[in-house]
Formats: C-alpha cells, sequence, structure tokens
C-alpha cells in the first residue's frame, strides 16, 4: 500500500519523507493557500523533495479550462500528476489526458459509479472522500469496498486512493480491504507507530538496563 501525504506544507512533507515510507504526495489549492505561497512555486518546491506523484489540482470546471491549466502544471515537473474533479467534464478532460499519457487523479469520487466512468476514461487515481462520507453519518470503508470489487471485477487498473483519513483505524481498514494507496495528513501518519503498549514496554526496558547498569557498577572494585 503505497502512502501519501495530504499537504502542502513543506516542512510536513520533508518529514513524513524522513521516515523512509513516503510515496507521493496530494495538494490542492486550498491547502496552498493556507501556506500563503504561490501555487506552481511550491509544486515546484514539493517536487525536489519527492521523487513519487504529486497531484496538482485544476480549478477549472470546463474541459477546455481543465486541459489548458493541465498543460501549465506538467511543465513543473515529470511527477505531476493532474487532479481533477468527478463531473461530466472532468471525465471528459481525464480521457484527453490519459490519452496524452499524462497521468490524472479524479477527486471528490462519493459513489462506485464515478469510479467505474473515470477507470474507464484511463485515470491513474481515484480519490474517494470516505471521512467526509461518515462525516455525513454514512459508511466511506463501504464505498472504498465497492470500488476493489468493481476494479477486481473487470481488471481496472485505476488505483484507488483513499482520501479524507481521519485517524489510524480508517488506514488500517482500508489496508484490508485493498486500496492501493492512502493519502494521510502528518499528524495521522505519526500515529501509525504509536501504541501505549509499546510506550510503556520501552520505559520498562530503558528503566531494566539503568538498573543492570548501576548493579554493575556498585559490583565493581573501588580504584587504588
Amino acid at each position: 500500500m503505497d502512502i501519501y501525504i495530504d499537504t502542502a506544507n513543506l516542512d510536513d512533507i520533508k518529514e513524513a519523507a524522513s521516515y523512509g515510507i513516503l510515496d507521493g504526495v496530494t495538494t490542492n489549492p486550498s491547502l496552498v493557500a493556507k501556506e500563503g505561497v504561490d501555487f506552481h512555486d511550491r509544486l515546484s518546491e514539493i517536487c525536489e523533495v519527492v521523487d513519487g506523484p504529486v497531484s496538482a489540482e485544476v480549478v477549472s470546471i470546463e474541459h477546455d479550462g481543465m486541459i489548458a491549466e493541465a498543460m501549465e502544471l506538467t511543465k513543473i515537473a515529470k511527477n505531476i500528476v493532474i487532479k481533477l474533479p468527478c463531473i461530466t467534464e472532468g471525465l471528459k478532460a481525464c480521457k484527453t489526458l490519459s490519452d496524452e499519457g499524462i497521468k490524472t487523479n479524479m477527486t471528490l469520487c462519493f459513489q462506485p459509479l464515478q469510479a467505474l466512468m473515470v477507470a474507464k476514461a484511463g485515470a491513474f487515481l481515484v480519490s474517494p472522500f470516505l471521512g467526509r462520507i461518515d462525516d455525513i453519518g454514512g459508511d466511506g470503508m463501504e464505498l472504498i469496498q465497492q470500488i476493489r470489487q468493481v476494479y477486481d471485477n473487470y481488471g481496472y487498473q485505476t488505483k484507488i486512493l483513499s482520501a479524507s483519513i481521519r485517524h489510524p483505524l480508517h488506514m488500517v481498514q482500508a489496508a484490508m480491504i485493498g486500496s492501493d494507496v492512502a493519502t494521510v495528513p502528518l499528524k495521522v501518519i505519526q500515529q501509525f507507530m504509536k501504541h501505549p503498549l509499546t510506550a510503556s514496554g520501552l520505559e520498562a526496558f530503558l528503566a531494566d538496563w539503568d538498573r543492570a547498569q548501576a548493579i554493575l557498577k556498585s559490583n565493581q572494585p573501588a580504584m587504588a
């Protein structure tokens, strides 16, 4: 399972990269706006840190505008993936870009038929937002499972990117279902290596070590 970080904060990206587990980055104009930096400049900086796919989102909502934006974004680096919305115009743009060998990430997916359509149009990634479904009382993980079954049924190569991951349990469930990728904020990534028994066990080991060293020191003969 690939792990992407969902942010435009360069320090967070560098921190996640230092763990040796970072496979890619997802961004959007809202995340970049929070950083107060130029969109294209920040994407260029991110691509200097990360070799894997870096999703860059368009803001146009019609085909020609999406394609024009995509052409500019792909000039930034070879690992830029164009993020398009799961709407009809986005579907058209997905097909156009896919035919040109440009990878796309179809975002804001909330039902399996959207995922089916973008796979047929050649999408590289589809991003179901499971956390947002949970937020309104639905079951986001059921959507991941439905898409997984549809793709497996027909051999689609589009990768399922579980987005809007809220907590470690989401990650466990997505991994067990067979999501190809998950994109996660740094604070959630950092929770993956935390467990109270790990912390208490390590504390006990270190305390035992200190006691053992103290005993060895007390048993050493005094210097003449």
